[in-house]
């Protein structure tokens, strides 16, 4: 996956037509229950690659919590965001992104669907499909928290990039949520969600930490919610995860933090020096 490019003024069109700007999120998002595609159970991996059109990849993992209040941030995305962060790291010459959605819940209190699984895409048509194909289930429950470690697990665990496998250079994973993270994914509840031959239970830090090995890790964790105004919820996340946790306000601030983080991390393509000989160079009249 990851072939054709991001069109900002395609997807300004496409979005027009399709009514992004004044849809609500349930008129946009309409999955009832996972969608196929999306199912994480027996997939092998997920790769970003290089290629003749995008020589330079540079692999992105988006994982959104899609339980309770968490529809805002999709929401934001599909109408604005998402253009806003593709736009903005091409501009400033990473080239080659190519992003994959990941959808988390919570396992531990039945959700149908705490892990859902896009594909790496460079697309504008291709990542508006994964985006809003996304099942927001609105679960979750009164426990210690939410999956978010499922993503760690699966970008780990479950996927190829040739930003570091090739070149020694780590892809980014950011996981936005309001929650605490649970503290461990036991090796039964991995097997139901994922396919059956896991070794054992994983905890958080065991699943941050390899995740670690091939990415850079952000947590940005919203705050305007009830939950993401908790004190000991920030102070659990910051020692966890040190200064990757970005403390967001407002959740449409999600789309310019992650595209600073990236464009101020990643490597550039430079761009060929505009020489002008003034011998051929036109008259001004």
């Amino acid at each position: 996956m990851g072939g054709g490019t991001y069109s900002v003024s395609n997807r300004v069109m496409n979005a027009t037509t399709l009514g992004y700007s004044t849809k609500t999120v349930n008129e946009i998002f309409t999955q009832r229950s996972i969608n196929n595609a999306m199912n994480p159970y027996g997939i092998i991996v997920r790769e970003s690659r290089d290629s003749e059109e995008h020589p330079n990849s540079v692999a992105i993992i988006l994982a959104l919590d899609v339980t309770g209040s968490m529809g805002t941030v999709p929401h934001h995305l599909v109408k604005t965001g998402l253009p806003d962060i593709m736009g903005t790291i091409i501009e400033k010459g990473i080239k080659d992104p190519q992003l994959l959605f990941l959808a988390v819940g919570d396992h531990e209190c039945g959700d149908q669907a705490p892990l859902q699984v896009g594909q790496f895409e460079s697309n504008d048509e291709l990542l508006d499909k994964w985006l809003t194909d996304v099942f927001l289930e609105g679960g979750g429950g009164g426990n210690q928290g939410e999956s978010y470690h499922l993503a760690w697990y699966f970008a780990a665990k479950h996927t190829s990039i040739d930003c570091f496998e090739k070149r020694g250079e780590k892809g980014f994973l950011f996981t936005v949520g309001d929650e605490p993270v649970l503290s461990e994914i036991p090796k039964k509840r991995l097997d139901e969600i994922s396919g059956p031959g896991h070794q054992g239970s994983y905890s958080s830090k065991q699943l941050l930490d390899a995740a670690r090995e091939k990415y850079n890790v952000y947590h940005l964790h919203i705050k305007e919610t009830a939950s993401g105004s908790r004190q000991e919820v920030m102070d659990g996340w910051r020692q966890l995860m040190a200064d990757n946790l970005i403390i967001v306000n407002k959740h449409q601030e999600v789309s310019e933090i992650i595209s600073d983080i990236i464009t101020k991390s990643a490597k550039r393509v430079s761009m060929p020096e505009l020489k002008i000989d003034d011998k051929k160079s036109p008259k001004m009249l």
